[in-house]
């Protein structure tokens, strides 16, 4: 029988194999790791505590808030404050990053990026949904707050990101550049245990993933490669939480797409909380991220805490297809 290991063991071992790892960056992996479990306790019981449905409010980009998102921004927010390793929090359910008082984050070294609860409009049906984090190095002087330009990092200066599934079982999948690991919640000694050690991402598939009900409002070549897809008989699968749709291609292969449309021309997802994440995890399983105008997502320079992107990513060989049918028939590729 192989021996348990849980995150917190992991995350020590890890850091001892590295002699220049600060126990700062360990503890703060921990937190999120301790947030994730608050947040999946309210998950799996939100429909007996009346905290499902909508809020009342909008956050940046026009989508409608759920109670439950509240509740998750506000639990991420309050145990990374207090754990004394972030001076600051940039989240997609605020229009401002929040920096962390300095008798909590003196001295801290690290911000924090997420999307506090993906997919949130799933909860109702009682459909998975999840947490993205990334995690960045602050660029301005530890002796004071932090500043926006802390958080206008490119993907590239990412130090670690993750996201955790809130599914049948809870996982919580990470990388810090070197591979990526998943730790499934044992409910029974409430820990994360490592269950999924080195994931590799297949280089192909038969999944292709796209909210195809705004397939006339695609471009031309989107449009072209999903009916490639189909031509293929590749299997539809899209469930509407980022992280449960990469999560399965992350096992399974396949490609997610979400293109721009003339609503959002230069797409919705948010390139510093959701693009960038997944986009650290997916290359560091081996696969590719990419924009629809085939910018590799890692090197978008980002202007502003809200800023969106179109994205593709998934197996090698189904985004390599994918961008021959951008250069094929894409008009004007910018």
């Amino acid at each position: 029988m192989n021996k348990i290991v849980t995150l917190d063991e992991f995350i020590i071992r890890t850091q001892k194999e590295k002699p220049d790892s600060s126990g700062s960056f360990t503890r703060l992996l921990r937190d999120i790791g301790i947030a994730a479990k608050i947040v999946n306790r309210e998950v799996n019981k939100a429909g007996l505590v009346n905290i499902l449905g909508v809020e009342g409010s909008t956050n940046s980009t026009g989508d409608d808030v759920q109670k439950l998102d509240v509740f998750a921004n506000e639990k991420f927010i309050e145990t990374l404050s207090f754990s004394g390793e972030v001076c600051g929090i940039a989240s997609e359910e605020n229009q401002e990053f929040i920096p962390v008082a300095s008798d909590h984050g003196h001295n801290a070294q690290y911000v924090v990026v997420m999307d506090p609860l993906d997919g949130s409009s799933n909860i109702d049906v009682n459909v998975s949904v999840g947490t993205i984090f990334g995690i960045f190095r602050r660029k301005s002087s530890v002796e004071g707050p932090c500043i926006q330009e802390d958080f206008l990092q490119k993907g590239t200066e990412l130090i670690a990101a993750g996201y955790v599934l809130y599914g049948t079982s809870t996982l919580l999948v990470y990388s810090t550049g070197d591979g990526v690991n998943g730790f499934t919640l044992d409910p029974s000694i409430g820990e994360f245990c490592l269950s999924h050690r080195n994931i590799q991402m297949p280089v192909s598939g038969n999944y292709y993933s796209v909210n195809q009900g705004y397939y006339l409002k695609f471009d031309l070549e989107m449009r072209r490669y999903i009916d490639h897809c189909s031509d293929l008989n590749y299997r539809l699968r899209y469930i509407g939480s980022m992280v449960s749709d990469i999560h399965r291609i992350m096992f399974q292969g396949g490609i997610f797409l979400y293109p721009n449309t003339r609503k959002y021309p230069k797409g919705k997802l948010r390139l510093l909380y959701e693009c960038y994440p997944m986009a650290y995890i997916v290359e560091q399983a081996g696969g590719t991220a990419l924009t629809c105008k085939l910018d590799r997502i890692m090197d978008m320079e980002i202007a502003s805490l809200h800023q969106t992107s179109s994205i593709v990513m998934g197996s090698k060989d189904m985004v390599k297809d994918m961008k021959e049918f951008v250069e094929k028939y894409g008009a004007v590729i910018q």
